[in-house]
């Protein structure tokens, strides 16, 4: 049989062959089939961090605006130890977060100074990142009236005479599942808002350290 023919004889064979087309069209697709799914479940993982990241900060608020020391005759204390006990409190609520180490709390009380203008009282943070309030350090609108509270637009909560506001503020670099190599870095900031649930001496310092002395977690 001449070459030609046997050539072609052989493709028309080839043309007619039907064995492993369903594997090779897997092998095309396996690669978007993988990565859609990849991305899917970080995705998932991605956006239960904000939820949680979200819920950490309702529950510091709430947790520092009903922590107290209770006073024979004088109304009660928030101490240095109630601020430590909330930051650890929210950092055990992040769990596998690790918010110690990958992220940042920051807690202020919100009152209103001499003049009726919006004050940052004090001010206590916890965790490994260097993250500060967006709103201003520790005595900010400590005089005047220029400062206007914290938060954003429709979020801007502003104190009333004789009573504070526990504003949280939680930062949380966000650590990829699956695709380290191919998220840019990312912070989770979320906020949170709470008025003292009773009266509160807010004199001196507002923030009170009996003895025993505990530590005081300063930003």
């Amino acid at each position: 049989m001449p070459v030609k023919q046997s050539l072609l004889r052989s493709l028309r064979c080839l043309a007619r062959a039907r064995d492993g087309v369903a594997l090779i069209e897997f092998a095309y697709s396996l690669p978007i089939m993988v990565a859609l799914g990849l991305g899917g479940l970080e995705l998932v993982n991605y956006t239960t961090a904000h939820l949680r990241v979200n819920q950490i900060a309702i529950s510091l608020a709430d947790n520092a605006s009903r922590a107290k020391q209770d006073v024979i005759g004088s109304n009660p204390r928030f101490r240095e130890l109630d601020a430590n006990e909330s930051i650890r409190a929210a950092q055990l609520q992040g769990g596998n977060l690790d918010l110690a180490d990958h992220g940042r709390v920051v807690l202020s009380s919100l009152e209103v100074n001499k003049q009726g203008g919006q004050w940052i009282h004090w001010q206590r943070c916890g965790g490994a990142k260097s993250y500060r309030s967006r709103y201003g350090d520790e005595g900010t609108g400590r005089t005047g009236r220029g400062f206007g509270g914290m938060g954003i637009g429709s979020r801007n909560v502003q104190a009333e005479p004789n009573f504070a506001i526990m504003y949280a503020e939680v930062y949380y670099d966000y650590q990829p599942l699956v695709l380290a190599r191919f998220i840019p870095d990312q912070t989770i900031y979320k906020t949170a808002a709470m008025y003292v649930r009773d009266d509160r001496d807010l004199s001196d310092d507002g923030i009170f350290n009996p003895s025993p002395k505990a530590t005081k977690s300063t930003c």
